[in-house]
């Protein structure tokens, strides 16, 4: 018996000492040097710089005019008998971020958030270039930017598949993280397909690559080299790198950037349906045996969802073939959906399996979020203040409860200096509605030289009164 037990103990620790030595071979270390070498050049350091404009009154550098100042008192604003309050002062921010070449001509990829209102942004390459660097576009849905330098024979990097990444893959990434320009992290894939939130248009890549302020923007990389994802996030408590590093993957961001190239703006399907997560509970009071799917909590009046018959407490289990598991399935396969496609929908609704065909339309654009994106008409007018303007379509002024209001698509002159930013939406010109950029201008036009008007901006969620001198 002893014997036995002594043959049998022998036997283990063979094995085990056999599959330790098998473990311990095919788990070495990836060697990164070849990467860094033949790669590193692809990856450029981007510095941002922003003016801002600031002043102790909302009156600052204005002169004296008794009109306008009755006009302003009346709306609460604080003026100053005999002046017009210290003029506004200018300063500049600077931040950093990282992108990568994806032509040799020029175009560069980075994060939408790393150059959002920038007034200059600068790209140097790994030789100690530098350039001066056009926005071509953003959209801060997927946080994708795609900016442009004028150079050629650059170095571009090779773009890889996302979905053949696999789950503990080794990747690695390199950016400027805090200002320290090519430098590489490595690490594996922890998860693929994340939805975070407010972020549903992105399968995000979740990886424990050591990514921190100045990574934004960055490439991702394989073991070949390839391109598999953009770095966008992080999730952390304390400001740095706590493991949990996200990514847009390459194929999404390849094609955002296409369409900022030929278009200058994006194109996403649109519904017009508010979702919530499908629970277990929720499932099994519609008599559903599982929970996967997207509950419609709400379907909006005259949209797409409508028209193609959906109801509030539909769940959409398929949407043009794409099965839907997830609540945050749906925003992604409806968003890649090109408008004015028929596309068949698989619903469960009150105990049976239906199949509507449902004409996706073309999601309404926020002016605020879209402005970076926009390009000025061909023949667009510059108005006497410097704003290049556009009428906001009716969906626009839908999140603005029917207000009107202009677009600011440019802004030079007199309203730049007074810090009107592409982007804002002007509301409303001293105490007149701002109902059409042919009013506004001639309004404008109607003002002499050397006097000063009032120019309410909406701004994100904010408004206030901007004072304009208006000049030659």
């Amino acid at each position: 018996m002893l014997k036995s037990w002594i043959s049998i103990s022998a036997l283990l620790f063979a094995v085990l000492t056999t599959s330790f030595t098998q473990i311990s071979t095919a788990g070495d270390l990836p060697d990164f040097t070849e990467l860094a070498e033949k790669h590193g050049a692809e990856v450029v350091n981007i510095s941002v710089t922003t003016v801002t404009q600031t002043g102790g009154s909302p009156l600052a550098g204005m002169p004296d005019d008794p009109e306008l100042q009755e006009f302003l008192r009346r709306f609460g604003f604080p003026t100053m008998p005999g002046q017009g309050g210290q003029p506004n002062q200018e300063f500049k921010s600077q931040s950093l971020g990282s992108g990568f070449i994806i032509s040799a001509d020029g175009y560069i990829l980075t994060n939408a958030h790393v150059v959002n209102e920038a007034d200059e942004v600068l790209v140097k390459l790994s030789d100690k270039r530098e350039f001066k660097a056009k926005i071509i576009g953003t959209d801060k849905r997927t946080d994708v930017a795609l900016i442009k330098i004028d150079a050629t024979n650059l170095p571009k990097a090779t773009i890889g598949d996302p979905a053949a990444l696999k789950v503990g893959e080794w990747v690695a990434a390199i950016g400027s993280p805090f200002g320290l320009e090519n430098t590489m992290t490595a690490g594996i894939v922890s998860a693929k397909g994340r939805a975070l939130p407010q972020e549903n248009f992105v399968p995000f890549i979740q990886t424990d690559v050591a990514i921190n302020p100045g990574n934004s923007g960055g490439p991702l990389y394989n073991l070949r080299g390839e391109v598999v994802g953009v770095n966008s996030q992080i999730y952390s408590r304390s400001g740095g790198s706590m493991g949990l590093s996200f990514s847009i993957p390459i194929d999404v961001a390849i094609d955002i950037s296409n369409q900022l190239k030929t278009n200058g703006k994006i194109t996403r399907g649109w519904l017009g349906v508010a979702i919530q997560e499908l629970t277990k509970e929720l499932a099994e009071s519609f008599g559903m045996k599982n929970n996967n799917g997207a509950l419609i909590a709400g379907v909006e009046k005259t949209g797409p969802a409508e028209k193609g018959g959906l109801l509030a407490g539909d769940v959409i289990t398929k949407f043009d073939g794409k099965m839907i598991n997830t609540s945050s399935d749906l925003p992604r396969a409806v968003g890649s959906a090109k408008p004015g496609k028929t596309v068949p929908v698989d619903i469960f609704r009150k105990g049976t399996v239906k199949t509507l065909n449902v004409v996706v339309g073309e999601m309404p654009i926020d002016p605020n979020e879209a402005a970076p994106s926009l390009k000025p008409a061909p023949k667009a007018e510059v108005n006497k203040i410097g704003l290049t303007l556009k009428e906001l379509t009716p969906q626009q002024k839908k999140k603005l409860n029917g207000k009107n209001g202009l677009l600011v698509t440019e802004a030079t002159g007199t309203a730049a200096q007074a810090g009107i930013r592409r982007g804002d939406v002007i509301l409303g010109l001293n105490n007149s509605e701002s109902q059409s950029v042919e009013l506004f201008n001639k309004q404008i036009n109607a003002v002499p030289l050397g006097k000063t008007v009032a120019v309410l901006v909406l701004r994100g969620e904010n408004t206030l009164y901007v004072p304009i001198k208006v000049t030659k």
